[in-house]
């Protein structure tokens, strides 16, 4: 058991997730890193304050025995960090029945269920921080990007309306942001499916162009997981972090612009005006 704060962490294989993991056990913080194959792991292991373990958040007994195992190793859990999830492009028509329940399964009940997990441990403590990591999209359209956003959207709303349930109990709600990230995530994004769909190629075509454009300006997942940490730590009932420059610009464009003006800048950066 150790005096030192303990942080649960989903996602942890790459990107934000391993980028937020190794921050938080570099400020002496006990990391519960958890990932669908741990047995693959070879950085995280070698810190004496991180415990790898498996967790995929679509299957409820790898939630239970990851938070387990993290409390019998450490004694106590202060912060869970939802962070699994994974990218989806295409049009929505062209999407099929199989990867819709997939994104929803993972990105937004994989979130519910591991946070379920955890509060009666939060509970029991009178403390404790649920921090989900969202996506600036989450707040803002963007083409072909109708079911991975839609995931985002709900998780936010899921957030939004915890708050009012679990800070009267102790328990901080907190939401990160990022804009995009140049991590495994970007190459790990899928197609919605038959993506040749005649009426979107166009589109599809414009899009990627105006991508790989926008490439340069992505943050390094390292720059997101030292966001992730200040949230965790800042002491603050602040509920939502931007992270990225990126997230800070278009978002903040998006609070001061009105539907149409928004949807034709977007257009135009999209070359579909």
């Amino acid at each position: 058991m150790s005096a030192n704060k303990t942080v649960l962490i989903t996602g942890t294989s790459s990107g934000i997730g391993k980028a937020a993991a190794k921050i938080f056990q570099a400020h002496s913080w006990n990391v519960i890193a958890t990932m669908r194959t741990p047995e693959k792991e070879t950085e995280l292991t070698q810190f004496e304050n991180v415990l790898v373990e498996e967790l995929d958040v679509t299957k409820q007994e790898t939630i239970d025995n990851a938070i387990a195992k993290g409390i019998e190793r450490f004694g106590k859990i202060d912060v869970i960090i939802n962070n699994a999830g994974f990218g989806m492009m295409g049009p929505v028509e062209a999407s099929s029945e199989e990867l819709m329940q997939s994104i929803f399964d993972v990105n937004v009940f994989g979130t519910i269920r591991a946070t379920k997990a955890i509060l009666p441990h939060f509970r029991a403590n009178k403390s404790g921080m649920v921090l989900n990591v969202t996506s600036m999209v989450g707040r803002a359209g963007f083409p072909l990007q109708g079911l991975y956003q839609s995931t985002k959207h709900a998780v936010e709303g899921f957030t939004d309306s915890m708050q009012y349930e679990l800070r009267a109990l102790g328990i901080d709600v907190k939401l990160v942001e990022p804009g995009g990230v140049a991590t495994e995530f970007i190459n790990s994004i899928q197609m919605t499916g038959d993506h040749d769909v005649e009426a979107y190629k166009t589109l599809m075509a414009k899009y990627g162009e105006a991508v790989q454009a926008y490439m340069d300006k992505l943050s390094t997942s390292e720059t997101i997981g030292q966001v992730v940490y200040e949230a965790a730590t800042d002491g603050t009932d602040q509920l939502r972090y931007l992270a990225g420059e990126d997230a800070k610009q278009i978002i903040g464009a998006r609070h001061q612009m009105d539907d149409k003006a928004f949807y034709e800048m977007v257009s135009t950066q999209f070359g579909l005006a």
